[in-house]
């Protein structure tokens, strides 16, 4: 039995991008968890993009928020050029490692971690280069937290691929190779959704009605999708008594919503929410856009998700996923959408085990001290 730490505590570096809040929270989540089972350990978390250059910046977030909110179908254009289709795929990977490699390096330099955590996939698909490369002698875990279309997530290069859904192993295997390791893990959300959380406590803290049946209708951190419809559509079901609109950081979709359901007392608009724990405790189903770990947080919840209203570029892939997997609902239509909601409402909550999963920290730590003794030999 270890009796203590190393005298030298060791150093993570965590590799974000500040695009929307899918990459940025499961880098806190991580962080925190690391620091509650080392108290002793450095982490460090960086935003990649500064240091990729422009053109990835540009790119990775300024063309996403105008894509995201004017040209949709512009989106699915690039999803399948940039990911889908393999000699662009290639291209691409080729010409963002060219571009960002420089920085990237020159920010491990500086920060000189024992091990290198990504949770943004294009830093991920360079690191893994790099590493293949050997221009990169840091040992690398790539973080996966999408369920489906795990090209950038995956690569060859990383030395560790910590995944969110145990259904994505086999899609990492394919792209990473059979001998890759892949190990399945909680961390990326925050620590209080393994706590249980009953449903009438969340709804007191939140101020909601204990009895009505209670759906949320969610645009993720962007703010994105059929919101106002999806709205409509679910009050029109028999039963529901109120439906929350979480809008994200797209204050004018929360402004907009506000005033189109100003006259209906069943209507709460919400901007953006740190509680996304009582949140999904409190709601009787969840209607979400992005798919990604809003959904993964609804079953660490025992909330039944649907998956509707936008549907582009890698969520295609995503629901495609959950519908395969049995993971969460998607509708297609506003008929499909009443029909499914309809149906979670009856199904009820499910029970969810995820802390029965081994913790992501325990694996980055557990590589952390094999760099420092392979080092020390």
């Amino acid at each position: 039995m270890r009796l203590g730490f190393p005298a030298v505590p060791p150093r993570v570096l965590i590799v974000t991008a500040s695009v929307g809040e899918g990459h940025d929270a499961p880098a806190r989540a991580l962080a925190d968890q690391l620091r509650s089972e080392r108290p002793d350990v450095e982490v460090v978390t960086e935003d990649c993009l500064p240091v990729m250059g422009s053109a990835v910046s540009a790119l990775s977030q300024g063309a996403a928020r105008v894509v995201f909110y004017r040209f949709l179908w512009a989106w699915d254009v690039a999803f399948w050029v940039f990911a889908r289709f393999a000699p662009t795929r290639a291209l691409t990977q080729r010409a963002l490692t060219r571009l960002g490699s420089r920085g990237l390096l020159e920010l491990i330099a500086a920060r000189d971690p024992d091990v290198i955590v990504s949770v943004y996939p294009n830093a991920t698909e360079v690191l893994g280069r790099l590493r293949t490369a050997g221009k990169l002698t840091i040992p690398v875990c790539a973080v996966i937290t999408d369920v489906a279309g795990l090209h950038y997530w995956a690569t060859r290069g990383a030395d560790l691929h910590l995944v969110t859904h145990p259904e994505s192993i086999e899609e990492v295997h394919a792209i990473a190779g059979p001998d890759a390791e892949v190990h399945c893990v909680h961390g990326f959300t925050k620590a209080i959704f393994l706590a249980p959380r009953p449903t009438r406590e969340a709804r007191r803290a939140l101020g909601l009605d204990p009895d009505a049946r209670l759906v949320l209708v969610s645009g993720g951190g962007w703010g994105v999708g059929a919101l106002e419809e999806a709205a409509s559509e679910v009050l029109s079901i028999d039963g529901v008594g109120q439906v929350v609109c979480l809008c994200g950081r797209n204050e004018r979709l929360a402004a907009h919503l506000a005033q189109r359901f100003a006259g209906d007392p069943r209507v709460r608009v919400e901007g953006f929410t740190d509680q996304m724990s009582d949140w999904l405790a409190a709601a009787d189903a969840l209607v979400h856009s992005t798919g990604g770990l809003t959904v993964l947080e609804a079953l660490m919840r025992g909330c039944p998700a649907i998956s509707y209203g936008w549907g582009r570029g890698h969520v295609r892939l995503h629901n495609a996923a959950f519908r395969r997997f049995g993971l969460a609902q998607v509708a297609a239509t506003p008929t499909a959408l009443r029909a499914a909601v309809a149906a979670a409402l009856a199904q009820g909550r499910t029970a969810a085990e995820f802390s029965m999963l081994p913790s992501a920290a325990s694996f980055v730590l557990a590589r952390a001290e094999q760099a420092r003794l392979a080092d020390a030999a």
